[in-house]
């Protein structure tokens, strides 16, 4: 191609600027409640997702991606290769841009969606639209409901729980240090599961469903012991208790929510670092052979890319959108943090068995607002949700505009 190394520059500033969005605004997602609970700092936040994100990214991320994410496209349909490097490009820039705006606004957005409504529009202005699988979005658009809602509903279950069994108890202390295990043996072995079925499913690991179960039980087993020990240590603040009957209750919460946010983050790098790398993969195969294939492969410093963009991303901006999680929608403690985060990983573990059209922002917000719920709808800021729900309905269809607008004028500039 006349214009390769200008076109693969493009895309490597793109992808890093894609990342850079998933960063400030996904990444906020598994952390922001953990920090709106009060159990860790932004600053710790921002250094714990940046470490577990990159490892996620860097050392789960696969070796090959697929061409086009989510089967959006049908890639029959491209009549030259040179045709899916702009689709390629306007869908990096169109989706990072959104992302910008979204993390401006402190709106916590799906970066699959975002990245998905780019390819659809790339799809319709270049190839029309029998090369887009209608079905395949169908099944996004379902996501809106699914995810959100059974986000909540186990949310709202689990601090119901917390409520009944810890809180409301004789001695909430004493119900803590017995039940906490029991907690911890739940988060534990779906934390394992979340990892097992969504951060290494790129690693090709053979297992079998039951050894599958089998090592989340064993990590479940261990975690509760070790949560048993560290939970008999929890000093009592005397002081605290009397200003606030279960401040030793939350101290025992606080660390729990760490512990799933980072093992989400891993997941979370793992899987989604592909919606910013992948069409930049992909532009560099066809550039390098000339040829569309359904797979591209992804080479270590495009991960690393990848990894970086994140990292940079939640560092300069993923704090807007943490706010919006942790402190906007629901006031949120660290039992409340602990039980949304919960709430999510048992989400994920069931529609990745079920194979279900979910989103892991749409399900963490779900979570929130499910633990809201549990202490009545006042307790909600409506006004808040409805701005999240709005920028999850306009991103499908912002995107592919832009991404529309922008492939034809990359197709001007370099034919």
């Amino acid at each position: 191609m006349e214009f390769a190394v200008v076109l693969v520059v493009l895309a490597i500033v793109l992808g890093l600027f894609m990342t850079w969005g998933v960063g400030a605004n996904d990444v906020a997602n598994a952390m922001g409640t953990s920090v709106g609970s009060g159990a860790i700092t932004v600053r710790k936040a921002i250094v714990i997702a940046a470490i577990f994100e990159f490892a996620g990214a860097v050392l789960a991320g696969g070796h090959v991606t697929s061409t086009i994410r989510k089967g959006i496209i049908d890639a029959s349909f491209v009549p030259a290769p040179e045709i899916l490097v702009f689709g390629m490009l306007s869908a990096l820039l169109a989706a990072g841009l959104w992302l910008m705006v979204a993390s401006l606004f402190g709106w916590p957005v799906s970066t699959t969606h975002t990245i998905v409504g780019a390819l659809i529009g790339f799809g319709v202005a270049g190839l029309g639209t029998q090369a887009v699988e209608w079905g395949e979005v169908g099944g996004i658009v379902a996501s809106w409901l699914v995810s959100p809602v059974l986000g909540a509903l186990f949310a709202f279950l689990l601090a119901l729980s917390v409520q009944r069994f810890i809180l409301d108890s004789e001695s909430p202390m004493r119900a803590a240090r017995k039940l906490g295990p029991v907690y911890v043996f739940i988060m534990g072995a779906l934390i394992a599961l979340v990892t097992l079925f969504k951060g290494l499913t790129h690693l090709d690991l053979e297992l079998t469903t039951g050894q599958t179960m089998g090592i989340a039980l064993v990590v479940g087993t261990i975690v509760s012991l070790v949560g048993r020990s560290l939970l008999q240590k929890v000093d009592v603040d005397p002081t605290a208790d009397r200003e606030f009957h279960y401040a030793g209750v939350e101290r025992i919460f606080a660390p729990l929510c760490v512990f799933t946010a980072c093992a989400m983050a891993f997941a979370h790098g793992s899987n989604d670092v592909a919606n910013g790398i992948g069409p930049l993969a992909a532009v560099v195969s066809i550039v390098s052979t000339g040829e569309v294939s359904q797979e591209s492969p992804l080479p270590f410093w495009i991960l690393l890319l990848g990894g970086g963009g994140i990292i940079l991303g939640l560092s300069t901006m993923g704090y807007r959108v943490m706010k919006t999680i942790g402190t906007k929608i629901t006031e949120l403690t660290p039992s409340r943090g602990f039980c949304a985060e919960l709430a999510a990983a048992s989400t994920v573990v069931l529609a990745s068995r079920l194979g279900l059209p979910v989103s892991t922002t749409h399900i963490i917000v779900g979570a929130v607002l499910g633990v809201g719920l549990a202490r009545g709808v006042a307790s909600i800021d409506l006004r808040v949700v409805f701005g999240i729900v709005t920028s999850w309905i306009v991103t499908l269809p912002i995107g592919a505009a832009l991404s529309a607008a922008f492939f034809f004028m990359f197709r001007a500039i370099f034919t």
